[in-house]
This record gives C-alpha cells, sequence and structure tokens, in this order.
C-alpha cells in the first residue's frame, strides 16, 4: 500500500475518515464448544479457581505476575473482591465446558478506546486448563469480541521479556513481536524488562481463520488430540487496513 503524503509532500498515516472511539467491552459471557469466558464474580469463581490454581504445587503460574502466590483462600478471596469491579483491567473467569467450573484468568486492560487499543493480559490459566483446547478458545473469543463485536484496531500481548512460556504462547497465537521496553516496570522487587506483541485488525481476518480451523471437531482425533497444529493452519493476512 502507497504511502499517503499531505499537501505539504510529508508522508503521513492512512486515513481512518469514518474512525469513531471504540466502546468499552461489556460485562457479559462469551462462550464457545470447549469454555465460556465470563466476568469475574468472587462468589462464584473464588473457590473454584483457589483449588484449580493450587494444582501448581510449585507456584509457577505466580512468578511473572504482580501479585501471588496466596497463602490461603482467604487472602486469595480478598484480592479478588478488590478488582472484581474495575472496567479496566476487566477481569474474567474462564469456566471449562465440560465440568462447569473456572480453571482460569484472563482480562482486558489498558484500553485505548480513542485510538481502538486493548490489551490481554493477567493471564493465569490453572493446570486444568494449560495445553488444552479451553486455553486457545478462550483466547480466540476475547480476540473475536474485541475485534469483531467492538471493532479494535490493535490487540496487545505484553509480557516480562524473561518470561519464556508466554512468549511462546504469543506467537502460537498468531501475535507479531515488536520490540522489548527495557526497565520498563518494577514488580515483586525486580526489574522488568517488558516484551511487547500485537496483532491489528488486517492481520485478524487470517488468524480468526486459522483459530476456526483448529477449532474444528474434525481437527481432534478420538483421543481428543489435534491433528493439525494452529501455526500451520494460519493463512496470509489481508493487507485492505479498516
Amino acid at each position: 500500500m502507497e504511502t499517503p503524503v499531505n499537501p505539504l509532500r510529508q508522508p503521513v498515516g492512512f486515513p481512518l475518515p469514518d474512525w469513531t472511539p471504540r466502546p468499552l467491552p461489556p460485562r457479559t459471557s462469551m462462550g464457545g464448544r470447549f469454555c465460556r469466558v465470563e466476568p469475574l464474580d468472587t462468589d462464584r469463581h473464588a473457590a473454584q479457581l483457589f483449588d484449580a490454581c493450587a494444582l501448581d504445587a510449585e507456584g509457577r503460574n505466580w512468578t511473572y505476575l504482580g501479585y501471588g502466590p496466596f497463602a490461603d483462600f482467604d487472602s486469595y478471596r480478598t484480592w479478588m473482591a478488590g478488582v472484581v469491579a474495575g472496567s479496566d483491567p476487566l477481569f474474567h473467569a474462564v469456566v471449562d465446558a465440560a465440568t462447569g467450573r473456572a480453571v482460569g484468568v484472563a482480562a482486558y486492560l489498558r484500553i485505548d478506546r480513542g485510538s481502538g487499543v486493548i490489551e490481554v493480559g493477567h493471564l493465569n490459566f490453572s493446570p486444568l486448563m494449560q495445553r488444552s483446547p479451553v486455553a486457545t478458545e478462550a483466547m480466540a473469543l476475547m480476540m473475536r469480541r474485541a475485534f469483531d463485536e467492538l471493532g479494535y484496531r490493535r490487540y496487545e500481548w505484553k509480557c516480562d521479556s524473561l518470561n519464556a512460556p508466554s512468549r511462546a504462547a504469543a506467537e502460537r497465537l498468531g501475535f507479531t513481536y515488536e520490540g522489548t521496553f527495557r526497565q520498563a516496570i518494577v514488580y515483586k522487587g525486580r526489574n522488568r524488562d517488558t516484551a511487547w506483541y500485537s496483532i491489528t485488525d488486517r492481520e485478524w481476518p487470517a488468524i480468526r481463520a486459522a483459530f476456526g480451523a483448529w477449532l474444528d471437531p474434525a481437527n481432534f482425533d478420538a483421543d481428543g488430540r489435534q491433528i493439525r497444529r494452529l501455526s500451520d493452519l494460519r493463512l496470509s493476512p489481508s493487507p485492505e487496513p479498516r
């Protein structure tokens, strides 16, 4: 796509003549075949999530989060009660459709309605959710809401640059690495260099198609194992901007 120029012959960004600020994500559930992503509720989810996270006996899931681990249920419930009412971050529970139990947490955050930018973060996938279709579908549902329902232009993923599992997950899901912000954050008494990833609305149609093909029942064998990898199903991104 040719770069536009202004009357002074300076290169400028492509025009968005019909752009309007995007709405905030609603506090409603998102449903799929393997899971449901619903607004976090202390009374409904706290006990289930505490039990699910306790299966991570070493506490590995908490290493790169800015809070936790929690010594007991009361402290975990108190933390959750303090975040459920917020709209940014807007926390969600991931509920396994097969069991009806909450198995993980995810949130929308750093929501920039004017520019159409939204981030996914605060990811805490318990062992009941890791490396399962539930995890992939939950992320697909949250992307679909951001792009298809709400019309955001950019979807971000950020993590500690030393968090190798998070970086691998971002790349598997179709995010593009954009760079590392050095000494960006101090948390838990240590430095964090932050790795930035994103998906844009121009890339989303190809990524959405790959999610659809991967989540199709035909892509799983009789034992529930994937037949084709998500990365193998990803198509070339559309060149057309919004």
